[in-house]
């Protein structure tokens, strides 16, 4: 089965990435992460965790750091916490772990084991991996024949995110110029910062256009992003597709996980029958509303590649910032001050606070009359004239980032000997139903108008409001008796909410 794998960053980020359609999210465990400022409790892990299986979503924990002598009895103490609380598995680099006394929880070996080798995976899944996650360097080619030679284990793939630009957990930058290991989620981000290139002599070397390159960001690249290769990912054995973003806030997570739930509901569309519920389309047992249309140049962005899976493809770097450019919406002709002459995409509209980037500089917009547009600050003329603008902040675009997830059920009404049994079943058959006696000790009168008495029946166990539930098909198998609406909607909270 095919799985959407989205970051959080927190519970709030993990409630909103379940509701944008992630089949699975990755979240950090109290310690020893890749991301040491993305921790959480065990208590708040537990509430992500009853959460993402109330929607049939797994919940994967990273421990993926490499830890020192003396945290090992931590870490095995932690980890039994979380298979206490319901995680479904945990993401480990320190192969070491395996030594310890672990609880029988699923394991999945971390991109920073070097997962680039047949040898390596073979040698993963020997160990007891259930899935490995693979180098973000890999080729199709090379992805095709890891999955031919060790076919019985999981692949897992990056699609969407930042890259780094060394191989995932062979980069010790950090370490030689900084004291912070990457490997103990100490990054200090040495890529993102400006450089110098220069030649032997010391003398800055010119560019194409033959300026000096100076305080260039030469090691910042572009943002992954394959949303147009899913089919092919698929066909080279991979199963699960992964978005980077273990500190992006909601916004960014709901609208990149809302883009590539999109792309894989329509390659499935293709290969199965879907189902129509309150005209909404189901797709793999849930129904998924949005206020938007996923758009991921509108959330971070700096730039797209698809890195290495087809050969070494341009452009993979962005030299002129580290930081989100956003969407491309026109050119600057000209600039006086604070005040823009634009020629934008058509369809695009400005709107104040919206955030712009013109060459290295960002501005914010605080006025717009036809094609000009005021910023809250003085640009230089001779510098920004006739090149591209991007937007990277939409504000009516984020304002409207909205997704909401129901599990379709079928709601059934039956009496019997104790009074009425009333379930209400997922059509995703992963999911447990819902089910109660209710109306135990309790007499009714016949209906006098039976219709009228079975439609109002239908219509109250079917409100299901703010629940995670929407009714697909209501049965009433029971005689026509006349129950009033106040009972009908306590038995409803009785079974669906267990009060």
């Amino acid at each position: 089965m095919l799985s959407l794998l989205s970051p959080a960053r927190d519970k709030n980020v993990a409630f909103a990435a379940i509701q944008a359609g992630a089949d699975a999210i990755y979240i950090g465990a109290p310690a020893f992460g890749a991301r040491e400022k993305a921790g959480n409790s065990i208590e708040d892990l537990a509430e992500v965790v009853r959460y993402a299986h109330t929607y049939g979503v797994q919940v994967l924990v990273t421990v993926n750091t490499l830890l020192h002598d003396d945290e090992y009895p931590q870490a095995v103490k932690m980890i039994g916490e979380l298979y206490h609380i319901g995680v479904d598995a945990l993401i480990i680099q320190d192969l070491h772990l395996l030594d310890f006394n672990l609880p029988p929880i699923r394991l999945h070996a971390s991109t920073q084991c070097d997962n680039r080798t047949p040898e390596q995976v073979a040698r993963l899944r020997d160990m007891g991996f259930k899935r490995v996650v693979l180098a973000r360097e890999l080729s199709i080619e090379e992805i095709r024949a890891i999955h031919a030679a060790v076919p019985d284990i999981e692949l897992e793939v990056f699609v969407h995110g930042a890259l780094c630009v060394s191989y995932s957990g062979r980069c010790y930058i950090s370490e030689v110029l900084a004291g912070r290991s990457a490997n103990r989620g100490a990054c200090a981000q040495f890529c993102r910062m400006a450089y110098d290139l220069l030649d032997a002599e010391g003398n800055e070397v010119p560019d194409d256009q033959g300026e000096p390159i100076h305080q260039r960001h030469l090691l910042s690249l572009q943002d992954l992003d394959r949303s147009a290769y899913l089919a092919e990912l698929i066909d080279a054995g991979v199963t699960t597709f992964k978005i980077e973003g273990r500190l992006k806030d909601a916004d960014y997570v709901t609208n990149v996980t809302a883009y590539y739930r999109e792309k894989l509901d329509k390659w499935q569309n293709g290969q199965i029958n879907d189902q129509i519920v309150n005209d909404q389309m189901v797709n793999r047992g849930a129904v998924y509303k949005s206020s938007f249309v996923p758009d991921p140049t509108k959330t971070f962005h700096r730039g797209a590649t698809d890195y290495f899976l087809h050969g070494r493809t341009r452009p993979m770097a962005n030299w002129d910032t580290p930081k989100s450019t956003g969407e491309y919406i026109g050119e600057v002709l000209e600039v006086r001050g604070n005040t823009l002459r634009v020629r934008l995409k058509p369809g695009i509209v400005l709107h104040n606070g919206d955030g712009l980037t013109i060459g290295s500089e960002g501005c914010n917009v605080n006025g717009v009359d036809g094609s000009l547009v005021k910023v809250n600050k003085a640009l230089s003329g001779s510098r920004y004239t006739d090149i591209p603008i991007y937007r990277n902040l939409d504000t009516e675009f984020i304002k409207s980032l909205h997704c909401e997830r129901k599990i379709p059920v079928n709601i059934v009404l039956k009496e019997n000997s104790d009074g009425f049994e009333l379930s209400y079943t997922p059509i995703d058959g992963r999911l447990t139903p819902l089910t109660g006696i209710v109306g135990k000790g309790l007499s009714f009168e016949p209906a006098r108008d039976a219709g009228k008495a079975l439609a109002t029946i239908r219509t109250q166990l079917a409100k299901l409001g703010d629940t995670p539930y929407i009714a697909r098909d209501v049965r009433v198998e029971s005689k026509p008796w006349f129950i009033p609406i106040s009972v009908l909607n306590e038995w409803r909270r009785q079974v669906v909410h267990g009060k």
